[in-house]
């Protein structure tokens, strides 16, 4: 097992996820097997409990795991799915040694930092490292670990100091360390300042860790003076300072690396043994994903009404679902944040200009999606804004929270039950949302339904179910805790809401559609958590595709080619398969 630890100085944000990935992509296309660890200096279990406003949004896995959103770029890029365990707090770490130090297993020794929670976080990298990824049960042949936060920060010292043992523990030919450093340009001069990097690999050094490559994040391409200068003040072979200028799309980050020289540094510094070919046909795909990233011409235009929009890592696995599409569809995507709370009547008794700016922003796009969330606050602007593109018949698309905002606003206009909400948010008589009874435990942490879960599709008559392909079922991933109350199906159904896909007992509502629109679909489960750049998700591309007045001839294309596929076909796919919408383009 090799093992590539990414570390971070200067400041946090500066994009080690991305290179980390990068770097696994590259490494995939040369055969090897990658998984990935992110380790977060933070006390807290996992990331379930986090504010959207502190720290981004919630990235779900198969095994209902809430980690950081930094999983979602590894399962993105290298196509693998992880565990709830490739995600290491330092609240997972010290819960682990204190329950082994109740059962007596340290025999009354005092427990310390040193050597007992260092031993912890090395035994849980050696094991995490060697489990199988997806279907393949072969051990992986290279582990990437990215260490939160910035080297110097008091959170993060144990683990520094576990990776200054672990480098010996497993060889110095089995294990590298990637930097990655931020080298500032002042807006007075434009200079690269090489200074901040030069301090930060100092510190490392200090802690017992040397650097093997350093990636240095800039606004702008390096000379090759600065690569120098870093090589001499940091004692790294200038070929092995690297830099990594902001770019259109994410997407080009792997094939600069590769262009760098990265492979050719891993290869030789890990004494990898490239176990099959060069597989050029992925990094073309990649090449071709970046081509048509940077060439669209033809805008597509989809408000994003949420409760969290002054943080864009609140919704980043949405954007990036939405992304994925439009590269698909061959749009270019403008995404317009519009804030719930400006499109309430509140709002336009407080601050008018804000409420018409927004409504204005809502009606001028071409899509509409209401993603997740929690908390009455901005709730009935949502609603209003669900409202809005039914009756204007826009296309809409509702995520967990967005479609239990649809179920309530048709409820309420539709059966015109005026008071009828969410059991989360009030307690009147026509509680259309309700929470689920066997999660309403009291705790916060990992109360939800979580995790990979089954939907199965009750009827042949739906526009979501043709553009997962007509299969009999499909496999999403869930984080909630409120459902549709069962007492309402009836009369939702009656007239006109159409709940065409169910769970395992028949009971919860997974998927709502409406009859008469171009495209109204309210999913329970979170799509965008597994979307990919190469396969991106059915109800985006769905929302793009409407949005674009094209859904109505992709839905007859993809008609006519399963009429050509057989049932015993459809179900051999295990879940669904986006093969005939990619014959499509």
């Amino acid at each position: 097992m090799k093992y590539i630890l990414v570390t971070g100085g200067v400041i946090s944000g500066i994009g080690k996820g991305i290179i980390s990935s990068s770097i696994g992509t590259i490494l995939i296309s040369y055969g090897f097997r990658v998984t990935s660890i992110k380790i977060d200096p933070y006390i807290n279990i996992d990331a379930g409990t986090f504010s959207p406003f502190e720290h981004g949004e919630v990235f779900v896995l198969d095994d209902g795991g809430e980690v950081d959103l930094d999983l979602g770029n590894y399962e993105r890029f290298l196509g693998i799915t992880l565990h709830r365990d490739n995600n290491i707090t330092t609240g997972k770490i010290y819960q682990y040694v204190i329950d082994r130090e109740r059962r007596g297993d340290y025999l009354g020794k005092t427990v310390q930092v040193v050597p007992h929670i260092t031993d912890a976080i090395q035994e849980w990298v050696e094991r995490v490292a060697r489990i199988s990824v997806d279907d393949d049960t072969a051990e992986p042949d290279i582990c990437i670990i990215e260490l939160g936060g910035t080297v110097g920060d008091i959170e993060s010292m144990s683990f520094v100091e576990a990776f200054r043992q672990f480098q010996f523990r497993v060889k110095k030919e089995n294990f590298c360390v990637v930097h990655v450093s931020l080298v500032p340009q002042p807006n007075s001069t434009q200079e690269h300042k090489t200074k901040p990097t030069q301090h930060s690999v100092k510190e490392l050094r200090g802690y017992g860790l040397t650097p093997d490559l350093i990636v240095c994040r800039s606004t702008t391409p390096m000379p090759l003076s600065v690569k120098e200068k870093i090589s001499m003040f940091c004692q790294v072979d200038k070929d092995h300072v690297i830099c990594m200028p902001d770019v259109k799309t994410l997407y080009r980050v792997p094939i600069l690396l590769e262009e760098s020289g990265v492979y050719n540094f891993l290869s030789t510094r890990l004494n990898l043994i490239q176990k099959s070919s060069y597989d050029e046909s992925f990094m073309i795909k990649w090449r071709d994903l970046i081509e048509r990233s940077e060439r669209q011409l033809d805008e597509v235009v989809i408000a994003l009404v949420g409760k969290y929009t002054a943080l864009e890592d609140a919704y980043a696995s949405v954007l990036k679902a939405l992304n994925h599409a439009a590269l698909f569809c061959n749009r270019k995507l403008k995404i317009r944040f519009v804030d719930s709370t400006d499109l309430e009547e509140n709002t336009k008794k407080e601050d008018p200009v804000k409420y018409h700016e927004a409504w204005q922003q809502l009606c001028s796009a071409h899509g509409v999606i209401v993603p997740g969330g929690f908390g009455s606050r901005g709730i009935e602007g949502k609603i209003a804004a669900i409202e809005w593109a039914r009756k204007q018949l826009k296309p809409f698309l509702g995520i967990c929270l967005g479609l239990q905002c649809a179920a309530i606003e048709f409820a309420r206009h539709v059966l015109n039950y005026h008071d009828a909400t969410s059991s989360e948010f009030d307690t009147t008589n026509h509680q259309v949302i309700i929470e689920m009874p066997e999660h309403n435990t009291g705790n916060m942490g990992g109360t939800m339904r979580l995790g990979r879960r089954t939907t199965h599709f009750v009827t042949d008559d739906s526009i979501i179910k043709k553009l997962y392909g007509n299969v009999d079922s499909i496999d999403e991933r869930h984080r909630h805790r409120y459902e549709v109350n069962p007492r309402y199906i009836e009369e939702l159904e009656k007239a006109g809401m159409k709940f065409v896909g169910k769970s395992d007992d028949n009971q919860r509502m997974e998927i709502l559609e409406l009859d008469n629109h171009p495209y109204f679909v309210g999913v329970q489960y979170h799509p965008e958590y597994i979307s990919r750049p190469l396969k991106p998700s059915a109800p985006y591309l769905g929302l793009i595709w409407a949005a674009c007045g094209e859904l109505k001839n992709v839905l007859m294309h993809v008609t006519k080619e399963q009429m050509a596929t057989t049932d015993s076909t459809r179900k051999s796919s295990g879940t669904f398969s986006h093969k005939n919408l990619f014959r499509h383009t």
